[in-house]
């Protein structure tokens, strides 16, 4: 016996808007581990530069312009990482995770939990230090994750990814 198939439009005004969910903003103690990721990084940069204006003798008189192109670099990277700080946002809702992040072009994730594979957390060794982790979701497909939340408060992101699972266990 075959069943009337249907197929009618769906009114998309009348669909839930994910743009109206408030997000949770990363922990402001992440921002630290930004910094400090910032500054081994541009410490490494800095002592590769200076020994090469120190040992290249035919480049001293240029020292001044690598060292405002240097300054410049620097300054710029701040203020991008600042920027992408402050951007960053996600919310657990009662059949999706949501994840916001991005500088000039914003990329909203939206991944339901019936999509999600496999969930792991992470603790850098700068984010062990702030009590912080990264909680990582995979969907079906992929070898990378889908979502990289970050700065999150450790205990949260255990929270987070017990939640995650009972609905994986669920979908089983």
């Amino acid at each position: 016996m075959m069943k009337d198939f249907t197929n009618e439009p769906i009114d998309v005004t009348a669909l839930p808007r994910y743009e109206t969910v408030s997000l949770n903003v990363l922990k402001p103690k992440y921002w630290n581990v930004i910094l400090f990721n910032i500054g081994v990084t541009f410490l490494i940069i800095g002592i590769a530069l200076a020994l090469i204006v120190y040992f290249d003798e035919e480049i001293h008189h240029l020292a001044w312009l690598f060292g405002l192109v240097y300054v410049l670099f620097l300054g710029f990277t701040f203020f991008l990482c600042k920027i992408s700080f402050q951007k960053r946002g996600f919310a657990f809702r009662e059949h999706d995770v949501i994840f916001r992040s991005g500088i000039i072009a914003t990329n909203t994730m939206v991944i339901p939990y019936n999509r999600v594979q496999h969930v792991a957390l992470h603790e850098g060794f700068f984010a062990r230090f702030f009590d912080l982790a990264t909680v990582e979701i995979f969907t079906a497909g992929g070898i990378s994750s889908d979502i990289k939340i970050p700065g999150i408060a450790k205990e949260e992101a255990e929270n987070i990814k017990q939640l995650l699972m009972g609905k994986i266990q669920k979908q089983l």
